[in-house]
């Protein structure tokens, strides 16, 4: 089997989910490949939550290189595929590419795996309906239009779907994501 995790953000995405995920994959020896609509440098956001406002805010974070355009990923070369937050789902979830690749990994039953506002991008193709997920939960309301069931855990895992509220749920998220890679 590959050790290739796919990581898949964009502008907007989240900067300390996507740094977070690129290390904690190579210090399990595991090889994460950053994948973007196009390569090049990414302007990534941390997203953090301040006392007197009613939602998130948002503040510019580290680049991150786009190790590959999306366009040029095949599935069969990764074991998984990790679906960050931040704002690139909103507009990600429009890539026709994006969507057939995803398609792709559910085919080849591998690790989907999506934190977040990830979760749009899975909500958007119809790969969530009947099963058990987790996600911010601004966006519970999509998830149930899915036909998925919300689960107000952190992280959750159903076979090999798993998933995430946000990054405060790296801990947990990271336990199921290896035990979906390495059971």
């Amino acid at each position: 089997m590959s050790r290739k995790v796919l990581i898949v953000t964009g502008d907007g995405g989240d900067s300390y989910e996507a740094l977070y995920a690129c290390h904690r994959f190579l210090e399990a020896r595991w090889d994460p490949v950053v994948a973007a609509p196009s390569r090049r440098r990414l302007h990534m956001v941390v997203h953090d939550f301040e006392p007197g406002w009613d939602t998130y805010v948002e503040r510019p974070g580290h680049c991150l290189e786009a190790d590959v355009a999306i366009t040029a990923v095949a599935a069969r070369e990764f074991a998984a595929i990790v679906i960050l937050g931040g704002r690139a789902p909103e507009y990600l979830r429009n890539d026709a590419s994006l969507l057939s690749l995803v398609r792709e990994f559910a085919d080849q039953d591998k690790c989907i795996c999506a934190i977040g506002h990830g979760i749009q991008v899975l909500a958007a193709m119809g790969l969530i309906k009947g099963r058990t997920v987790t996600c911010h939960p601004y966006m519970r309301v999509e998830v149930d239009r899915a036909g998925a069931v919300f689960s107000p855990k952190p992280a959750v895992r159903d076979g090999k779907l798993v998933t995430a509220q946000t990054w405060k749920a790296h801990p947990e998220f990271y336990r199921e994501v290896f035990g979906c890679l390495e059971p």
